[in-house]
């Protein structure tokens, strides 16, 4: 009967729960050793015994030695104690992910003076902007289900006469299943490794794209960083009644699903997003605009960026309502 599991695939998730379950007990383990050190290494550099430390902070010596030892499990008031008593930012009390370049330029720039730090932004920008020749002809739409991705973007590669790549079915296809199966089975982080891979190879791939990606793909720092640096992207936007409308017209009821905040939840994503978003190298507003509209608006946004295509060719699509990827 639909719905229902065998036993093998009932075992197979229990065994899939159970693995990711060993992961993240080790990855906490990691952390709290991570913790520790810098705590330790933090205390060191300004010659502070432990004891010293334990008066200052008002945390016990004990309880110390357990947090250096990465024994210990500290709250966030514990890491704030003790950051202000070694005259840290609690940042440097945690671990941090990435490249170890990445660790340097952090380190470095503490060191900066504040009202230098204004002219280093503006020479990252212009360096990035030096580097604009790598984003060749793909255009990348980036923004909530709903914003109209799939309609636009499809019209868009049919006009510029490129392909149209939906991120999420190339991953599927990478994959050999569903997203929705891909994240139940191994996690939110093999899905993001298997979107920064596949953005890769599409870039790799093609000059010339219309990509529409996941919304969530901002929550990747580094596979998004990749999309700005190599894509033309523009943010397409709307208001958070017209995402969920959308999202709703195309029978797609998930946002409802036993969710009764969902608008609620809906604008929180929204907010917390919009900075990303906005990082985007254009946006196209769609609140409140037919599909024409729409794409008036988006096929003169990217017109810089697709001289060489095939923009002044008549649009092969049918209207229809739009959707998302």
């Amino acid at each position: 009967m639909a719905g229902l599991k065998t036993r093998s695939e009932r075992s197979g998730a229990a065994n899939t729960r159970e693995r990711r379950e060993r992961g993240g007990a080790a990855d906490d383990t990691a952390f709290a050793a991570g913790v520790g050190r810098l705590v330790r290494l933090g205390r060191a550099k300004r010659g502070i015994t432990r004891r010293q430390l334990a008066a200052d902070s008002g945390i016990s010596e004990r309880y110390l030695a357990q947090i250096e030892s990465g024994q210990g499990n500290p709250s966030i008031i514990v890491l704030k104690a003790i950051a202000t008593a070694i005259d840290v930012s609690i940042v440097e009390l945690l671990p941090r992910n990435g490249p170890a370049a990445l660790t340097d330029i952090h380190d470095l720039l503490a060191r900066m003076p504040p009202d230098e730090l204004p002219a280093l932004t503006e020479m990252i920008g212009s360096r990035l902007a030096s580097s604009a020749g790598d984003r060749a002809r793909r255009i990348a739409l980036v923004g909530l289900r709903g914003a109209g991705k799939s309609t636009l973007g499809r019209r868009l590669a049919d006009h510029l006469d490129v392909p149209f790549l939906e991120l999420n079915r190339v991953i599927e296809k990478d994959y050999g299943g569903s997203v929705s199966v891909l994240i139940e089975m191994s996690g939110l982080n093999t899905f993001r490794r298997y979107e920064h891979a596949c953005l890769e190879r599409v870039i790799a791939e093609y000059e010339a794209a219309v990509i529409a990606t996941a919304g969530g793909i901002v929550a990747n720092p580094e596979t998004y960083a990749l999309l700005l640096r190599r894509t033309h992207a523009v943010w397409l936007k709307a208001r958070p009644d017209e995402h969920m409308s959308r999202v709703i017209a195309q029978g797609d009821f998930r946002p409802m699903a036993q969710n009764r905040e969902a608008m609620a939840d809906l604008i929180a994503i929204l907010d917390a997003r919009s900075a990303d978003y906005a990082r985007a190298e254009a946006e196209v507003d769609t609140a409140g605009k037919t599909i024409e509209e729409s794409f008036a608006e988006l096929l003169a946004v990217v017109e810089p960026y697709t001289r060489g295509a095939a923009a002044s060719a008549p649009s092969k699509a049918t209207p229809r309502p739009a959707v998302d990827a």
